[in-house]
């Protein structure tokens, strides 16, 4: 197997730390995003329940970390995730310097209600949670629950982020969601100047593709969230059966299966290639890592600094991936 040099891993590591442009935003943010959606306990979605303090305390160590950004959105836990960031906010006496906030105006989960003053709620309750008088960054999130005319037509989610936007009170604004197709019709406006893709760029999962060359061309950057795949690529298949927030296909755990064979055959743990199959892709400009404890904060950084032979990706390949969308019958 072939080594690696440790003026390599030096660059490696180096090129993680670098900041990068967040679109034609003028907003530098670093290669690593910590994903807030489990500090707002979500045991439905994650398995798993966050504590408070807990949450905090790696809210305090991830504002000290060389990671500046950090992503959110108004429904995670019903709100608790920005409650949360808010007072690791003023604990901290305000963001720490350069750092970047991202979060996601959202549908009412009750009434599913999409409306133009549906939005405008959501971002007031954001700025109140978060407690703070701007926002750096806003997604329109999931809009696979309503119509393109919807979001894109007078008075609608689009034009209401606008009319903040004119007022300062929003400085740029991008789209998140699931469908791909969905994303590149929105992505082709030029209303937007990043996209959110969640699940759907993985070892596993290569259904973005085509999202992220369209973006690439327009200059719109590309996020990418989940490179787990939601746990089953860091934990192991067997460990976590899941892709995508349930149940992993049997192919999908056959295919996890021989992942960590190859991987275990190049002295390479599973989440350093999965992570690092983002982090290495030049039309990627921040991945989301879910973060719920300290701890993970340091790991996340050992995984993507972690020293991978070129020819670990080939031996990958040979099995193949999907480019079916993993949720796809979720919205039919």
């Amino acid at each position: 197997m072939q080594t690696i040099s440790e003026s390599e891993v030096n660059s490696m590591t180096n090129a993680l730390l670098s900041l990068r442009p967040l679109g034609s935003t003028g907003l530098l943010i670093s290669p690593l995003c910590i994903g807030a959606a489990p500090l707002g306990d979500m045991p439905e979605t994650f398995q798993y329940s966050t504590s408070e303090e807990q949450a905090l305390v790696t809210l305090r160590t991830a504002f000290e970390s060389p990671i500046n950004f950090i992503d959110t959105a108004a429904a995670y836990g019903e709100g608790e995730s920005e409650r949360r960031i808010g007072k690791a906010i003023r604990a901290n006496g305000g963001l720490p310097a350069g750092y970047v906030l991202a979060t996601k105006a959202d549908r009412d989960f009750k009434t599913g209600d999409f409306s133009g003053e549906q939005i405008k709620r959501s971002i007031e309750g954001s700025l109140e949670r978060l407690g703070l008088d701007r926002l750096q960054y806003v997604y329109i999130h999931d809009p696979e629950h309503t119509t393109f005319e919807n979001v894109m037509g007078p008075g609608g989610p689009l034009e209401v982020l606008q009319k903040f936007q004119e007022q300062g009170v929003i400085e740029h604004i991008g789209i998140s969601g699931g469908p791909i197709d969905m994303l590149i019709r929105y992505v082709e406006t030029g209303a937007f100047s990043a996209v959110e893709t969640h699940n759907r760029y993985t070892l596993l999962n290569r259904a973005a593709e085509p999202l992220l060359d369209v973006a690439n061309r327009m200059g719109v950057a590309v996020i990418n969230a989940a490179p787990y795949g939601s746990g089953i690529l860091a934990k192991g298949p067997d460990a976590y059966a899941r892709y995508a927030y349930s149940d992993a296909p049997p192919s999908v755990m056959e295919r996890a299966r021989m992942f960590a064979k190859v991987c275990q055959e190049h002295d390479v743990p599973l989440a350093a290639a999965a992570l690092q199959f983002s982090l290495r892709d030049p039309r990627i400009a921040s991945t989301v890592v879910g973060m719920s404890k300290p701890e993970r904060v340091a790991q996340t950084l050992e995984l993507a600094t972690y020293p991978i032979a070129p020819e670990l990706w080939p031996a990958l390949d040979v099995f193949g991936y999907d480019t079916e969308d993993p949720e796809e019958n979720q919205f039919a």
